[in-house]
């Protein structure tokens, strides 16, 4: 499980060419309000500013996307990503050319707004299962072609990634239960056995529904069970019977609300779909100083 001072997002190479795309996916042929009405040599100081409190995810993005438009623009981050801030703080401060920095402001607003709004979701979970040690992970239910800004946007609130793709843990879920079971090669102990042969460093975890398909696999010991929209009382039994190398996490029908009593099952985790595909955006907007 990963944290937000593990990497730098900008380190990864493809981030500049995805926001690049998404500056000319907005300008295309031109900025023609801005190109009309203010001449191009003309500086300006302007401000990033949040509406409402929230909790901080991209501001270093916004600040490489004015850049990648202007390399003159100066920024200066006022408050980092995963820090908490208030209604009418000043995120990011920035310096150059008035008609790049207005010609950029809605590129790196969609992506400063939608990522706070994330890590800013994800932060009151995170708030509302403490001081237990459950962690709150995210899910691949994120954006197709952001999902390193989104699950990046979850370690700045808190959270933890679960995988990143594919590739990174292998995961039977109910449709390769099914065909699994078709197949005729046995219970689901021995498709951990299966997976691990073919794929020996990779985490293996299983979802399961019920407590006989729980203590079918339990056996097998991989490395997590999700629970999959178990009840309160099935969880808690699920803890009591799993071994030390298993550890558990819950997933489906989880709100604010009811986190913090399956956090109290005595869970390892909780995974949230909702971190990414449901998070509202943050109220933020740019303001140039006159």
């Amino acid at each position: 499980m990963k944290t937000v001072g593990e990497a730098n997002l900008l380190d990864q190479p493809e981030i500049r060419t995805i926001l690049r795309r998404a500056l000319r996916e907005d300008i295309g042929s031109g900025d023609a309000t801005t190109q009309a009405l203010v001449p191009p040599r003309r500086n300006a100081r302007a401000h990033l500013v949040c509406r409402t409190d929230c909790t901080v995810a991209g501001t270093t993005v916004a600040a490489e996307i004015f850049r990648l438009l202007d390399p003159r623009i100066e920024t200066e981050i006022r408050i980092p990503d995963g820090a908490h801030a208030h209604a009418g703080d000043v995120l990011l401060t920035l310096r150059g050319r008035a008609a790049a920095i207005l010609t950029a402001e809605r590129t790196a607003l969609n992506f400063l707004q939608r990522m706070t709004g994330i890590a800013t979701l994800t932060a009151r979970f995170v708030e509302a299962v403490r001081p237990l040690p459950t962690l709150i992970l995210d899910t691949r239910k994120t954006t197709p072609t952001l999902r390193a800004f989104e699950k990046y946007a979850v370690r700045c609130g808190g959270g933890s990634n679960h995988r990143m793709g594919l590739y990174d843990m292998a995961l039977l879920k109910d449709n390769h239960r099914m065909l699994w079971r078709n197949q005729g090669r046995g219970g689901l102990a021995d498709a951990v056995a299966a997976i691990r042969k073919r794929f020996p460093q990779l985490p293996v975890e299983v979802e399961v529904e019920t407590l006989d398909e729980f203590l079918a696999v339990l056996p097998a010991t991989p490395e997590w069970i999700l629970l999959d929209n178990m009840s309160l009382d099935l969880m808690r039994e699920c803890v009591r019977r799993k071994v030390s190398a298993v550890r558990l996490e819950a997933s489906g029908n989880v709100t604010l609300e009811r986190a913090p009593a399956i956090a109290a099952t005595g869970v390892d985790a909780i995974s949230i779909g909702a971190l990414t595909h449901s998070a509202p955006a943050a109220d933020l907007s740019l303001e140039v100083i006159p």
